[in-house]
């Protein structure tokens, strides 16, 4: 199965978190922070969204950095994804 966002909707996977510290401590699941860095599964057309022109400026395979608890999570395939809009989507990480 296969997900293709509407409108202004753009399909991410988180990163996964860190394991470790930098300076080498490992963390266990509660101490570990919600990943904010995902890279960009699907993008939708954009178009016309609310009566304005929306221009899709992310692609696939994208990384980007979104807000900590936007988008609505979903499992397809075992697999967990965030469709969330493009104005939730932060920056492009290079």
């Amino acid at each position: 199965m296969t997900i293709k966002p509407l409108a202004d909707r753009v399909v991410i996977k988180m990163v996964e978190a860190e394991e470790t510290t930098k300076s080498g401590i490992i963390l266990t699941g509660a101490a570990k922070e919600k990943p904010q860095v995902a890279e960009v599964i699907a993008v939708g057309p954009g178009g016309l969204v609310d009566g304005k022109e929306v221009k899709m400026y992310v692609a696939v395979g994208n990384k980007v950095l979104t807000s900590k608890y936007s988008g609505t999570e979903v499992k397809v395939d075992g697999c967990e994804y965030v469709i969330v809009r493009q104005s939730d989507i932060l920056a492009v990480v290079d």
